[in-house]
């Protein structure tokens, strides 16, 4: 089984990554526009473009464990999956400061009122130079100092997730779920432990 996925995965070229990635933006910005999102279709749009980007955040964090513990390799989608979530969450921080907010001294005052804001605003801080340097001209200029830069990724995630926890009222289960996955995933890219021999 995971042989067959391997080999889907060595033959699916990356742009239909980007291309199936990209699709849901456009599609569910038309729903909006036709009421098909419902009677506050602001909200919904920026709950379905938020909740996008976290799938996909989640999604690229679980490319290395899945590889290391089940054999699964989509290494070479990891950057492609890395730019469209960060293009959701963009989509999702425009929705709420241009079409629900609307001006820009209350998009800053609830940056600094509203504490869940203010934790979704650092983690898309940590994304920005992220989605600058993911390109091949960054990544040979960078060197060893790229993968430093890009391990940001994992702070990011988890504000990401804490984010999507406080702004609901009440502790609902489905962001509670996101969290525990994304802590799960983050243990298990943890490096092993090597066993260090003692002389006898």
């Amino acid at each position: 089984m995971i042989d067959t996925l391997n080999t889907y995965a060595r033959k699916l070229p990356t742009w239909a990554v980007y291309l199936i990635g990209f699709a849901p933006m456009p599609f569910l910005f038309w729903q909006g526009i036709t009421g098909a999102l419902g009677v506050d279709p602001v909200k919904a749009l920026e709950h379905e473009y938020g909740e996008l980007a976290l799938q996909l955040l989640v999604l690229g964090l679980a490319i290395t464990p899945a590889r290391r513990h089940l054999g699964l390799n989509l290494l070479k989608f990891r950057r492609a999956i890395g730019v469209l979530s960060f293009f959701y969450v963009l989509a999702h921080l425009l929705v709420w400061a241009v079409l629900d907010v609307q001006t820009l001294g209350a998009v800053w005052a609830d940056i600094l009122k509203r504490p869940y804001i203010t934790i979704g605003m650092a983690g898309f801080a940590l994304l920005l130079p992220l989605a600058i340097t993911s390109n091949n001209r960054s990544v040979r200029k960078l060197g060893v100092r790229w993968r430093q830069l890009h391990k940001l990724t994992y702070p990011a995630v988890i504000l990401g997730g804490v984010h999507y926890v406080w702004l609901v009222k009440g502790w609902q289960v489905e962001p509670l779920i996101y969290l525990a996955v994304i802590l799960t995933l983050l243990a298990l890219r943890a490096p092993k432990k090597r066993k260090v021999r003692v002389a006898a």
